[in-house]
């Protein structure tokens, strides 16, 4: 059983991860890092397509136990018997889309990730798989210093759960054109 760490692209699961990793002294399995070792992203336009169906059968068969994986993939790679808990990373969609500029991602690319964090679409893909095991932290305005001892709590208490609803802000602010094409 292993401790994941996911999240849509930005909101931080590399640095946070790796800080976990020094204070519980747990090796890091990146599931990118796997994908692309492997030879299993694909490029498509703007965006590295990724066969996560041959990338969950090459990770049902590594050893998980005591580390910390991380990835946006995990809710569509891992199984439920190989995570002890699941911490969905949220980060507001205004500070999102500045970390995309800054990573020259295109329009689109940039609509896509900000659409997919509103709709909380890994989130809500990780919580179903994944159910009591799945706890989500809002990193928005946040040092990583008060993530990481969020994400400590989180795995020795199991009790931070925070409700993120990035929608209802979006519509608030009457910027749905801004984050969605249609």
């Amino acid at each position: 059983m292993s401790i994941v760490i996911t999240g849509n692209p930005g909101v931080g699961k590399h640095t946070i991860t790796k800080k976990i990793s020094e204070i519980l002294n747990f090796p890091i399995v990146d599931i990118n890092l796997i994908a692309k070792d492997l030879g299993l992203l694909e490029q498509n336009e703007n965006t590295n397509d990724v066969d996560t169906q041959k990338l969950a059968i090459i990770l049902s068969e590594k050893k998980l136990n005591k580390k910390i994986i991380v990835g946006h993939l995990a809710p569509y790679v891992l199984e439920n018997n190989q995570v002890k808990i699941i911490i969905i990373l949220r980060r507001n969609p205004y500070e999102l889309e500045s970390v995309y500029k800054e990573r020259n991602y295109s329009e689109i690319k940039i609509k896509e990730n900000t659409g997919s964090e509103i709709l909380g679409i890994i989130a809500h893909d990780a919580i179903e798989k994944f159910e009591e095991k799945a706890f989500q932290i809002d990193v928005s305005k946040a040092s990583i210093e008060k993530v990481v001892k969020k994400v400590l709590e989180t795995i020795s208490k199991k009790e931070v759960n925070e409700e993120v609803d990035w929608l209802n802000l979006v519509t608030e602010n009457n910027d749905l054109e801004k984050f969605f094409t249609h």
